[in-house]
């Protein structure tokens, strides 16, 4: 089974990965095949692990190839917390992506509400396609050891769960 860690971005999803690492009958990879298009992009080996943010753009896709047959994971953080983290990053990467998408900003909009609204837009869109899945999850990464918890109970993990949970004791990729 495939698991896919599906997420705004700046929200933890490293940290996760981190955390997957100590998992040992799965793989896991965080953003590993976001280069790629067409039929690679979704080309994910059995039993993996995929924290990718870019997914949430990919939905009709993977739900055409792995559908109700995997496991997802709806990964969150404080909307409030993530957006000041993307303005941060604010002239690149998916935030420079979604003012393209928001096409003719002025040049004075605020950057922390377009950044919510990009949180917003990827959490209902990730909401909206779990909504026919049985296999999910939502995990907060400000629950994280206790979630991820539940999250290797429910994946049927095996390694060292003692490791997996110190990663959320560390600040991954932080701004």
């Amino acid at each position: 089974m495939n698991v896919f860690i599906l997420c705004t971005g700046r929200c933890g999803s490293v940290t996760v990965n981190r955390a997957c690492d100590h998992i040992s009958n799965y793989t896991n990879s965080h953003e590993s095949r976001s280069q790629m298009y067409g039929e690679a992009r979704l080309d994910y080996p059995e039993n993996h692990i995929e924290a990718d943010n870019r997914l949430s753009w990919l939905l009709g896709r993977l739900d055409e190839k792995y559908g109700d047959d995997a496991f997802y994971v709806h990964l969150k953080r404080d909307e409030n917390a993530t957006a000041a983290s993307f303005v941060k990053r604010y002239r690149k990467g998916i935030m420079k992506g979604y003012q393209k998408i928001l096409h003719g900003l002025p040049r004075n909009a605020d950057k922390h509400a377009i950044a919510l609204d990009y949180c917003h837009t990827v959490n209902s869109n990730i909401a909206a396609f779990l909504k026919t899945k049985t296999k999910t999850m939502q995990m907060d990464i400000e629950n994280g050891k206790e979630d991820f918890t539940r999250l290797w109970d429910l994946i049927g993990a095996e390694g060292d769960k003692e490791k997996a949970l110190s990663e959320f004791e560390i600040r991954h990729n932080a701004s």
